[in-house]
């Protein structure tokens, strides 16, 4: 194993930009010395040629990781949110937290309807984050922490009802899909003033 690790530093040497750059220089302390312009001392000439070549080239740099871009993100996570509503149209829940989360679907649907705000949503990290823990995490985790909850209260009457935590939860997430829809909203408005600024400023003589 070692030896082959050792092999392939050798190959990955023999292929890299400093020892092409040092061959090219070397060949041509290889020429002089042909001409006679190296005389007696050409091997050192080629040895110092190669050597500078080397020195000269460019430094190896590993290519960065291929990270999706975040259109690709974007289109991850709309198909997690159509397998998120496949399960959730399996769920029974009671009204009030029925309502609640079809607001919060509604909200989480129109920011990730393909369009315009899709891609105003794909750059901004930090909403786009929100939107991906929303669908992926905190939607899931509430009604499924509801559906086992509502057994063991089953189990056991008298203990606090499950759904009031899971419309509290709901609510939270509803209000924070708001304040980033808020906020990108926010971001359009002020694209708008900008743009009527500058033509303002171009208006003036």
């Amino acid at each position: 194993m070692a030896t082959s690790r050792g092999g392939g530093r050798v190959v990955a040497y023999l292929e890299s930009r400093k020892n092409l750059t040092g061959s090219a220089c070397g060949l041509t302390g290889v020429v002089l010395t042909f001409t006679g312009v190296a005389g007696p001392y050409w091997p050192v000439v080629v040895a110092g040629l190669y050597g500078a070549g080397a020195l000269l080239a460019p430094p190896e740099r590993p290519a960065p990781p291929d990270f999706p871009d975040p259109s690709a993100q974007l289109a991850e996570v709309r198909g997690d949110f159509g397998r998120l509503r496949d399960y959730l149209a399996d769920v029974e829940l009671p009204p009030t937290a029925e309502g609640r989360l079809v607001e919060l679907t509604g909200l989480l649907a129109g920011l990730l309807e393909p369009g315009w705000v899709a891609e105003v949503l794909a750059a901004d990290p930090e909403g786009l984050h929100a939107v991906s823990r929303a669908v992926r995490q905190d939607v899931p985790e509430a009604v499924d922490a509801y559906v086992r909850t509502r057994w063991w209260t089953r189990m056991t009457p008298g203990q606090e009802p499950p759904e009031r935590h899971l419309e509290r939860q709901l609510t939270l997430l509803r209000e924070e899909a708001e304040r980033l829809t808020d906020r990108l909203r926010d971001a359009e408005a002020r694209r708008q003033e900008s743009h009527t600024r500058y033509l303002e400023d171009r208006a003036e003589p």
